[in-house]
């Protein structure tokens, strides 16, 4: 199936699941969920092989232990690993857009790496410069961050920001606009997780894949 956009089918689809997001309406819209959101992800992803292979997250919620979370994802999502550990994330929902790229969520075995290479003044000083780079064209994001210092390490530290941060990675997002009903969604997903490169090489040379059980990217 070749990729020639995401269809307004697609945006309608996910417009009608956050007003009604029930067992109900998805059984009612679930081929066109299939056809033109699912169909139209798979058929991005092998546009995109070189990034892969790639997961699609399941559309179900886990609602077991989130009291009120809805049973079905508002947005389709896609997440591919090159070997260095690095990760490149695609997302599509009404609300357009997102692509991002580097290290979400980082294992503990990872943070310690991470935090060490930033403290050091040689290789903190190169993923400061990446980092100040990128935030004028990306969002600069993580999992989460600490509201202080990490363990060990100085409040007042150089590159306290970084040190916080349980994860690196550069987002860009998009609203909804006339390009991503063509096939200008692969150039973009493309340029974007490209002009990362820089942070994931650095990445993947200090920090690299956990040594721990990998995540459940289904979640």
């Amino acid at each position: 199936m070749a990729f020639d956009g995401f269809s307004t089918e697609a945006i309608s689809f996910y417009e009608g699941l956050v007003a009604d997001n029930s067992k109900v309406y998805w059984q009612a819209h679930k081929a066109t969920f299939d056809a033109h959101v699912k169909g139209a992800m798979v058929a991005l992803l092998e546009e995109l092989d070189e990034f892969g292979p790639f997961n699609i997250f399941r559309p179900y919620n886990d609602v077991r232990f989130a009291k009120g979370r809805p049973p079905y994802k508002e947005a389709i999502g896609a997440v591919g690993e090159r070997e260095g550990g690095a990760i490149f994330y695609v997302q599509f929902s009404a609300a357009g857009l997102t692509i991002g790229s580097g290290y979400y969520a980082m294992a503990t075995d990872q943070l310690e790496r991470f935090r060490a290479a930033v403290d050091d003044d040689s290789r903190g000083a190169e993923i400061a410069a990446i980092s100040a780079a990128l935030a004028k064209k990306y969002t600069l994001g993580a999992i989460s961050e600490l509201k202080t210092a990490p363990r060990g390490y100085p409040k007042d530290h150089p590159r306290i920001e970084l040190l916080r941060r349980k994860g690196l990675t550069a987002f860009m997002s998009w609203t909804p606009q006339s390009w991503m009903h063509t096939k200008a969604v692969v150039k973009k997903v493309r340029d974007g997780w490209n002009g990362a490169n820089a942070l994931n090489d650095w990445l993947d040379a200090h920090v690299g894949p956990s040594t721990l059980p990998p995540p459940d990217w289904n979640r």
